[in-house]
């Protein structure tokens, strides 16, 4: 491969575990780097990191005991295609959160993090938040290819303004559901369907052609994306074209009545470069964007076990009840 003029050229370094964040935030970053080294041939030669099939399985683990917080009801609803929804809906709604739905888009690259991992999730963000979460159980890839999951989102948004106003609903999505939950905003501006009160994007990956500076700084920075986890959206996009703002929301026309948005990322994360970008875009075409970054936090932050995921927690609280109109 011919080098590109200008490049940099970084020395070999060992990268250690950053003593300015918290205790917790440090055990799981060094406890992610003995796993990592555990996988690396005997030369020392870097590797990639677990599929994220296999990281789907390890964070269910983590998120059942979560999931026992939840009290209240659990509906599954079939949507036209197969793909699934998710209603739970939290005990002891009073006031304006009897009203109110986070409909929340789950990630894991296109290829995993439905099924049990879904429901979970739905029940976290209920118990989480104290409001109705519906989550799409969308179509994974490489079954599905684009635009099978984005089609599962608008089926299963239509399914919930069915049933509630677009301004009592907030979407949410994380990873590759932060790139179904943008591209969905597209979609309904494009079929004239409304748009909700407010967006949230964690750790979004917005860019199919992964042209941002953190796909290289970050590499072999992010434990949670270790070498750089594109098998995923590859399979996802299939043979169309990665600048196809369906795929690619990042290089989406930007409407004026684009919700208010909330952005998450962490200086390790792989997908950093088009959390940014995105933060950009918006401020640009006047939306109000909040943008908040994790110092040393990975892709998805340090997976609930760290303060600095309760203080994101935090600020996302405030962003919803802002965006419903609930006083704290």
């Amino acid at each position: 491969m011919q080098e590109q003029e200008g490049a940099l050229h970084v020395p070999a370094q060992i990268i250690a575990v950053p003593q300015s964040v918290s205790a917790a935030a440090q055990a799981f970053l060094a406890g992610a780097a003995r796993r990592i080294a555990a996988l690396s041939s005997g030369d020392g030669a870097a590797t990639n990191g677990p599929s994220q099939t296999e990281q789907a399985a390890q964070a269910t683990l983590f998120l059942r005991p979560a999931a026992d917080r939840f009290s209240g009801t659990f509906e599954t609803v079939e949507l036209p295609s197969g793909a699934l929804l998710y209603r739970a809906t939290p005990d002891g709604r009073d006031g304006r959160k009897a009203h109110v739905v986070l409909f929340d888009i789950h990630g894991g690259a296109f290829v995993a993090g439905g099924g049990e991992m879904c429901q979970l999730l739905a029940r976290i963000r209920a118990a989480d938040y104290g409001v109705e979460v519906c989550a799409v159980d969308y179509r994974l890839a490489p079954q599905h290819v684009y635009p099978a999951a984005l089609d599962d989102c608008v089926a299963a948004y239509q399914a919930v303004i069915a049933r509630h106003a677009a301004g009592d609903i907030v979407v949410s999505g994380a990873s590759a559901g932060g790139n179904l939950a943008a591209a969905l905003m597209l979609r309904l501006c494009a079929e004239g369907l409304p748009l909700p009160a407010a967006l949230m994007l964690l750790t979004p990956g917005l860019d199919m052609t992964r042209s941002g500076d953190s796909y290289r700084t970050n590499r072999y920075l992010d434990v949670t994306l270790y070498g750089g986890a594109k098998e995923g959206p590859d399979a996802y996009a299939g043979d169309h074209d990665p600048t196809d703002p369906f795929l690619s929301p990042l290089f989406g026309d930007i409407p004026a009545d684009w919700p208010p948005t909330l952005l998450s990322s962490g200086t390790r994360d792989l997908l950093l470069s088009d959390t940014v970008r995105m933060h950009r875009l918006l401020r640009r075409a006047g939306v109000r964007a909040d943008l908040h970054v994790t110092e040393a936090g990975p892709h998805g932050g340090f997976m609930g076990q760290a303060p600095e995921d309760a203080e994101l927690i935090c600020e996302c609280h405030r962003f919803l009840h802002a965006a419903w109109g609930i006083a704290d």
